[in-house]
């Protein structure tokens, strides 16, 4: 099984949420995960409800069976003066770097080396170990950039070709690739069933492959129920649309404000409601349709329910029980 878990994904489609559910339903029964955040949003610390998170690991949840998450958010900045000193042993001298602008000057004029510096940290906790020989962490998950810039993000080999041909980056930047393309990796992709999270995912999935980087799952988020199909919704509207109206009178006669229940009013409610039904039904087409181009690259492929509530903490341990009986701690 993999051991560093890769999540991206569209804008908007939840990967954030996603990738902590995941690091939860790994760290069941007791292993440890490492879940790790490269963007600076904060996102994992809002979704556990906790204070902003530092540059330093810091366990922040415990997991079904008494496992452990821990959670990092990356500084490009930090990483870089970690470098310097691990490389260089600059110390006092990389703080003044610091001090006069030039570590921002340089992830600036060469974004390949900030992106070294993001995935060498994270592979660095992949590989790591303790004095006995076993890993910290049984699992590093990754909050990736999205499904646009994956590509580019992981294959750090090629963004510094240019930079460095050899020396300690282009040193780096091997040990990185090795990971990253070793068995030791899959990249997951979050999407929704909507016409662009689909095709963005697909196109990820393609250029993955094409660069030699290992693609895992799809996980498609927000998954709505399908409540009615399209012969339900064409029956109310034809010889069993006064039976609707029927059924609504009397729904309203128990619920509804003594206000709406007025002579005629079911009559006028019926029709909006039919349209909104034909509305579920034309999306269920386009879901259909969305599940169906998902499942041409071969991929295994898991369904998240919607929250119709919002993912609060309760929400990202309901999830990560849904992962796990769908095999993803397996």
């Amino acid at each position: 099984m993999s051991r560093l878990h890769v999540v991206s994904g569209k804008g908007g489609t939840g990967k954030t949420t996603v990738a902590a559910a995941l690091a939860l339903a790994l760290a069941a029964e007791g292993k440890r995960t490492l879940l790790v955040e490269v963007e600076g949003r904060q996102g994992i610390a809002q979704l556990f409800e906790t204070e902003p998170l530092p540059y330093e690991e810091r366990k922040i949840a415990v997991a079904p069976g008494g496992g452990e998450v821990f959670a990092l958010a990356i500084d490009a900045e930090r990483a870089l003066l970690d470098y310097l000193q691990m490389f260089y042993k600059l110390g006092t001298a990389g703080r003044a770097l610091k001090k006069l602008g030039a570590i921002d000057f340089a992830t600036t004029i060469a974004p390949g080396l900030r992106d070294v510096l993001l995935t060498g940290k994270t592979c660095e906790a992949v590989r790591r170990k303790d004095r006995g020989g076993r890993f910290v962490y049984d699992h590093v998950v990754m909050d990736a950039p999205p499904t646009g810039r994956i590509t580019r993000f992981l294959n750090v080999n090629d963004e510094v070709a240019g930079l460095a041909r050899i020396g300690p980056v282009h040193h780096q930047a091997q040990a990185v690739m090795q990971v990253l393309k070793s068995p030791q990796t899959a990249v997951h992709l979050v999407t929704l069933l909507e016409e662009m999270p689909v095709q963005e995912t697909l196109d990820g999935i393609a250029e993955l492959r094409a660069a030699g980087l290992p693609v895992g799952g799809v996980v498609i988020n927000m998954v709505r129920p399908a409540v009615l199909d399209a012969a339900a919704v064409e029956a109310a509207a034809g010889e069993r649309r006064e039976a609707v109206a029927e059924t609504l009178a009397h729904a309203l006669e128990r619920t509804a404000p003594s206000g709406v229940r007025r002579a005629g009013s079911t009559a006028q409610l019926v029709g909006p409601l039919l349209d909104e039904a034909r509305e579920h039904t034309g999306r269920l087409g386009l879901e259909r349709r969305g599940r169906s181009a998902l499942a041409e690259p071969g991929l295994p492929t898991s369904e998240l329910q919607l929250l119709g509530e919002g993912v609060d903490l309760a929400g990202l341990y309901r999830m990560a029980r849904e992962l796990r009986r769908q095999g993803w701690s397996e």
